[in-house]
């Protein structure tokens, strides 16, 4: 992009121009200066009162502390006609450069408005029409921007609808061809049906969760979505998460920590989407933190404007080069599209569309000894949080 600053420079052509319109008024006020003193000098000649007058005058007024006397009217008025003439001349080259300076900034526009969009305006004009230069970059600029973003948010409908297409044909096959083999009877036994129906049946359900899921992620992603608001007690919601996730983390070896202060902790908060925020935390420490022998589910207020939840696990790193896409929609940290470890891929994205909802935000740090999800969210509806972790 094109921004560098100089004065504006005016063509051989235009300097030209501007000295022909010096001359031509200069020459056409010394024409009229002299029509005006012949006139004047033919009417003073012929009125011996108006003579008497300026004799007068002439006689009583002095300048200067050696009072000196006027005796020719005539210098005087040469001297005003030039006052008057330097600022005609003046005001025409002015006026003239002005007109060259709106030339210059339309050819500019016209340059952008060709299909160089990286252009901008480069030269600088003092006065007010500075102004029009800067204000017409900055619409440059808000129109460019505006064009990217419409081309990202094309783009990623578009990759929604890939990646939609390719989650839902893959067990949508399976379904079909698992059905097909039972409509067509090519099975030998009950357990064969059974193993073929229950696929199927398994497959359906896969699809059933991305559909629910790309729901939800899509009406989070209004912002004209309403939000069943009550005031909740983040203690006592983490508590009840804790419990109902006790027998599946116990399952694979990991047990579910709840550390916050004893004071509770209240915020006005849609309870259903906050609870699936951190039910697919809690769901992504399972299924990913292999290796992992904790979960910890921690709390704080640190004034009276927000609360600060991270949800941590001790298991394997996330990659450094990943961080900064896990809240991406269909993104696996394992590198591949296969369900392997179940999920349909939104959830993180749908997590951090309900913290934003909410006004608040969501990121994620990771070290060899511990991974933390940490969602910060405001006391009060109606407040946006600045997110203080954005590089």
């Amino acid at each position: 992009m094109n921004t560098d600053s100089t004065s504006m420079k005016l063509t051989a052509r235009e300097k030209s121009a501007l000295i022909m319109e010096g001359i031509v008024t200069v020459v056409l006020l010394l024409l009229l200066n002299l029509s005006v003193i012949v006139l004047l000098n033919e009417m003073i000649q012929t009125n011996p009162g108006l003579q008497d007058g300026i004799f007068i005058i002439k006689r009583s007024v002095f300048i200067g502390p050696d009072h000196y006397q006027l005796w020719s009217w005539e210098n005087i008025f040469i001297v005003l006609m030039l006052v008057f003439d330097a600022g005609v001349v003046y005001w025409r080259l002015i006026r003239r450069y002005r007109q060259m300076q709106l030339r210059h900034i339309i050819g500019e526009l016209h340059y952008i408005a060709n299909g160089h969009f990286d252009h901008r305006i480069p030269f600088t004009i003092k006065g007010d029409t500075q102004r029009v230069i800067t204000s017409v970059n900055a619409l440059v600029d808000s129109v460019i921007a505006s064009m990217d973003e419409e081309r990202k948010i094309e783009k990623s409908k578009d990759e929604l609808i890939t990646n939609v297409s390719h989650d839902l044909r893959t067990p949508l096959t399976s379904i079909i061809g698992y059905l097909g083999l039972v409509e067509d009877r090519q099975y030998h036994s009950e357990d064969e049906l059974l193993k073929y129906t229950n696929t199927a049946f398994n497959k359906a359900k896969q699809m059933k969760s991305l559909v629910d899921d790309l729901f939800v992620y899509t009406k989070m992603r209004q912002t004209d979505t309403p939000l069943s608001l009550a005031t909740l007690d983040i203690g006592q919601m983490l508590e009840q998460l804790a419990a109902s996730f006790e027998l599946e983390a116990g399952e694979k070896g990991m047990a579910i920590n709840i550390d916050m202060p004893d004071k509770p902790m209240r915020i006005e908060a849609d309870g259903e989407k906050l609870g699936r925020v951190f039910n697919n935390l809690i769901t992504n420490a399972l299924k990913y933190g292999e290796g992992g022998k904790h979960i910890n589910l921690r709390a704080k207020q640190p004034d009276d404007k927000e609360v600060v939840i991270s949800v941590e696990n001790d298991g394997k790193k996330i990659p450094e080069a990943s961080l900064s896409q896990v809240f991406e929609r269909f993104y696996r940290v394992e590198g591949s599209r296969s369900k392997a470890t179940g999920g349909t891929g939104l959830g993180l994205a749908i997590a951090q569309s309900i913290v934003k909802r909410h006004g608040g935000y969501i990121y994620v740090t990771s070290t060899d000894d511990w991974t933390r999800f940490v969602i910060h969210l405001p006391i009060k509806n109606g407040i946006q949080l600045k997110d203080t972790h954005e590089k």
